[in-house]
């Protein structure tokens, strides 16, 4: 499968509100792999990518977090110019709305990993596939 399962976290913006939330999925053994936190405004929205999605989200919302999983799609690119820009103009081609993007660099060398999510997460993935893009699974993900 190349769609990831990762949780979406709601929390206010304010000083140690991720802190707190942090030691709460760490208390519980659960170990994160990557994040992506933003603000908008008062309030904060992080994307957590857990080692266990389901019991991170089960220990968020019994402390009265907001928490939904969602799935996400990991893609490999070159880590050059222009690489990144191919994938956008290839979404754009074929009618895909990316809701949000985010990437990282790992252990491999020049690649880097685009984490993206768009409207139909099934019909992207096709797209990719028909155009060659290396496309991680959960599996790999936890290696990158």
């Amino acid at each position: 499968v190349s769609v990831a399962d990762v949780v979406c976290l709601h929390c206010p913006n304010q000083p140690g509100a991720l802190a707190k939330a942090m030691e709460i999925i760490t208390s519980a053994g659960i170990f994160v792999e990557y994040m992506y936190a933003f603000s908008q405004g008062e309030a904060a929205n992080v994307i957590i990518r857990p080692d266990n999605v389901e019991k991170c989200a089960e220990v968020l919302k019994a402390n009265d977090y907001i928490v939904k999983s969602t799935k996400v799609i990991a893609i490999e690119i070159t880590d050059e110019s222009g690489s990144l820009n191919k994938i956008l103009k290839l979404l754009a081609e074929n009618g895909r709305n990316l809701e949000y993007m985010y990437g990282f660099t790992g252990k491999k060398t020049n690649t880097a990993c685009m984490i993206i999510r768009c409207t139909d997460n099934d019909a992207t993935v096709e797209i990719l596939q028909k155009a060659n893009i290396h496309l991680i699974n959960q599996e790999e993900l936890v290696n990158i």
